[in-house]
């Protein structure tokens, strides 16, 4: 129990000074929610990367995607459409991604080793990512790995890498909020909230494509450092 409290602590604590440091950035725009009684830490960076960077991100994931996984207990035939894109995790040490993993950590100010694998994710015409929450669920089986792992995650920071013709929207049903797809453009949240608890305003989702493809890569901070 005290190591749970401390962990919150820490939590809470990431949550702050990245929001400070997010916050003071003049190119940094953090989106506000007025319905909501809790404040939110979601922001967007557009031009985050240039259109050259975003292609070279691109060409890696159609060479080495495979369809994605999910965290889960089981393989329910209900789950089967759950998570239907493809995606990889990038070569970490790859000059290319290693310039746009730095420029991440940087802005965030998140010690690069909290951080995991820059992941990349393609989605074809009716691909999708239903609903879920990027921060692991204590009471699931995966999270006694997930916990000697560097814990919980923190913040997720996701980028455009193109714009497909239509559909692909970041949605967070809770919040009403919907983000199309912008080339170069960051999207980046806290999973959780100003006490450190998983914040479940925080359930998103990959809406279908409904033309063209869509990209783009994720990366995700835990508590402690990933191994």
């Amino acid at each position: 129990m005290i190591t749970e409290l401390l962990h919150r602590r820490e939590l809470a604590k990431i949550g702050r000074d990245v929001g400070e440091r997010l916050d003071a950035h003049r190119r940094v725009q953090r989106i506000s929610f007025d319905d909501v009684q809790v404040p939110m830490q979601i922001y967007c960076y557009q031009d985050f990367m240039t259109p050259a960077e975003c292609g070279d991100m691109i060409r890696m994931i159609d060479a080495d995607a495979i369809p994605s996984e999910l965290y889960r207990a089981g393989t329910a035939a209900d789950e089967s459409d759950f998570r239907t894109s493809y995606s990889c995790n990038l070569d970490r040490w790859h000059p290319d991604v290693l310039r746009i993993d730095d420029r991440i950590c940087g802005l965030t100010g998140i010690d690069s080793r909290r951080g995991e694998t820059l992941q990349g994710q393609r989605y074809a015409v009716g691909q999708q990512f239903k609903a879920h929450h990027d921060y692991f669920h204590t009471d699931q089986p995966y999270w006694q790995k997930e916990r000697n792992k560097g814990g919980q995650r923190s913040w997720t920071a996701m980028v455009f890498l193109n714009e497909p013709q239509s559909g692909g929207e970041t949605e967070f049903p809770q919040l009403s909020f919907k983000m199309l797809p912008r080339t170069g453009m960051l999207l980046i949240w806290n999973n959780m909230g100003p006490d450190g608890k998983p914040n479940p305003h925080m359930l998103h989702s990959g809406n279908p494509v409904t033309a063209g493809t869509k990209y783009i890569i994720t990366k995700w901070f835990r508590r402690g450092f990933w191994v």
